[in-house]
């Protein structure tokens, strides 16, 4: 593992399956790079029998936090210099593994504010899409400074939409998937007069891909694949 000039990031996916793809696609694309040699390093722990997170959450349960820490383990063993946490509402957890853990775990609610910066600007409303679990445990509450603009959530009728659209991609279904994405994204946008739709769980990003709504959506997957790229280089 000698030789590489650029710092390692470990990936703690399997979140699901798909959703880890899509991340590592976007760690590419974001990589300035000519040549296999100038792309990031990942070493990757996609693990789909990690307990359901939102579940856990709502339930105020710890059960998927022994499993993270195993992947944690597991990547810190294969010597990398960060982590990268593939799934929105595992973050819930991020302040107990950081303790434990011996490097950097990015944060996703960091570099969603990061990318939000360049677009914040006073009145703005952004949607939160994401899993009731995310939504529960406040992890983009502190999303905007001061006047710098609004996060909205979700009435029942955009949240069943959303939590259709997770479970759908999961199962594999994208053609259902992308009908209940394009009407949660309606519901937001029409009804509750949102400006941009923030993508906070990392299915979303699959289904609204290339849709008529992906102009006015902040994609964390995204968000997060753009710390890794400048925390490796």
């Amino acid at each position: 593992m000698r030789g590489f000039e650029k710092q390692r990031i470990g990936v703690l996916g399997g979140m699901g399956p798909a959703a880890t793809i899509d991340f590592m696609a976007k760690v590419r694309s974001a990589t300035p790079a000519c040549r296999d040699q100038d792309h990031v390093p990942l070493i990757v722990h996609c693990v789909p029998q990690i307990p359901d997170r939102s579940t856990a959450v709502l339930a105020n349960t710890d059960a998927p936090l022994p499993h993270l820490m195993d992947g944690v383990r597991l990547l810190q063993d294969a010597g990398v210099q960060a982590i990268a946490i593939a799934c929105n509402t595992a973050h819930h957890w991020h302040g107990r593994l950081q303790a434990q853990a011996r490097v950097p775990i990015l944060h996703i609610a960091d570099a969603v504010r990061d990318l939000l910066a360049q677009r914040a600007q006073p009145g703005l409303r952004v949607a939160l899409m994401g899993t009731q679990g995310t939504r529960d445990c406040g992890l983009y509450d502190r999303l905007f400074s001061a006047g710098d603009g609004e996060l909205l959530m979700p009435d029942a009728p955009a949240q069943a939409a959303i939590e259709r659209v997770i479970a759908c991609v999961k199962a594999g279904d994208l053609v259902q998937a992308r009908k209940a994405g394009a009407q949660a994204a309606e519901l937001l946008l029409g009804s509750q007069g949102a400006d941009l739709l923030l993508l906070a769980c990392t299915e979303l990003p699959i289904a609204m891909q290339d849709s008529l709504y992906t102009a006015r959506c902040i994609d964390a997957t995204q968000a997060l694949a753009q710390a890794c790229v400048r925390f490796s280089m």
